[in-house]
């Protein structure tokens, strides 16, 4: 076997070293000019104004919300009408047209889930209250307790399993407008509407039972046991309506927040709503839409405040509106 000369060990690193400058060369030569390189961010800031100082930015979104602004968007300009929360980074789409479009898919949870966290929530903290003691007591407790330690996707999942893969009683979820077909949208909300609501429960559950509790312990309340009203009566029309105030609280800061909040119930579900949106803009820096997005979501947190001050003189007589 031929055995290798003393310069063949040099001759290869030549070689190699040779190789490793063609290989530079080539990753440092010139390309051609990418569509979104540095050479096409001076255009884009200026179409998007971001060039302008931070109070003028300002100016101009405050100015969009009340007048609307134009946008140009290269060869044409779009008109962003009032309120304009700008355009998205992502499609050149108008902020306020998507929130239009999911809009309506929020909305649709969070209404059908509150009616049943109401009713299920405050019905489990009324008999919790009144069988105080008892062994049902306990049990409402315990089960008020695993709805609150229980994850929403935990549950989803749980009933997605059972309810539409092994009992098949319901289709798997699927988003059907109520313009389209009522029936449809009930049906297909139905899952998402218990998994929301079961978890929301637990908390009215407690709250209800410590506020009939309270309740129960006042003097007026033993004014009627005295006169000899019947206890149901007394849970129902006296006590309930006393307690129900921390109830109108809790709800409204709820509702407030389920519009932006429930991205675990949207995503699990396949729902296009607000959250999963919110999330989406947020992974991929899509500024316009998380400013849009929630900025629409304080508007219904103070609107269902608002809603709920009122309601506060509806339940209770001793709060007067000022």
């Amino acid at each position: 076997m031929r055995q290798p000369g003393p310069g063949s060990g040099c001759r290869r690193l030549r070689a190699e070293g040779q190789r490793c400058q063609g290989r530079r060369r080539r990753l440092h030569a010139p390309q051609g000019r990418h569509p979104h390189g540095p050479e096409r961010q001076p255009p884009v800031a200026r179409q998007l104004n971001l060039d302008d100082p931070l109070l003028a930015r300002y100016g101009h979104f405050l100015q969009g919300l009340v007048t609307g602004q134009d946008y140009s968007t290269g060869t044409s300009v779009q008109d962003c009408s009032a309120p304009c929360l700008g355009l998205s980074y992502q499609s050149d789409q108008q902020v306020t047209q998507l929130i239009w479009a999911k809009l309506p898919v929020s909305l649709s949870l969070v209404a059908g889930a509150m009616v049943l966290w109401l009713i299920l929530g405050v019905g489990t903290g009324v008999l919790s209250a009144w069988r105080r003691g008892r062994f049902s007591e306990r049990v409402l407790t315990g089960l008020t307790l695993a709805g609150t330690a229980t994850p929403v996707f935990v549950i989803g999942l749980v009933l997605m399993i059972v309810v539409c893969g092994e009992l098949r009683l319901l289709p798997f979820p699927q988003y059907v407008a109520l313009t389209d077909d009522p029936e449809q949208w009930a049906w297909n909300l139905l899952l998402p509407w218990l998994s929301l609501a079961l978890i929301e429960a637990a908390a009215f559950a407690r709250l209800t039972r410590a506020s009939m509790l309270e309740t129960l312990a006042e003097d007026h309340i033993r004014t009627f046991r005295a006169y000899g009203v019947g206890e149901r009566s007394i849970v129902g029309r006296h006590a309930l309506r006393g307690a129900f105030a921390p109830v109108i609280a809790l709800n409204a800061n709820n509702v407030g927040s389920a519009i932006g909040g429930a991205v675990l119930t949207e995503t699990l579900f396949g729902l296009p709503g607000i959250g999963q949106e919110l999330v989406h803009a947020v992974n991929v820096v899509d500024l316009p839409v998380v400013v849009g997005m929630v900025l629409v979501i304080g508007f219904f947190v103070v609107l269902a405040n608002a809603v709920a001050d009122v309601l506060y003189a509806v339940a209770d007589r001793r709060v007067v509106l000022t």
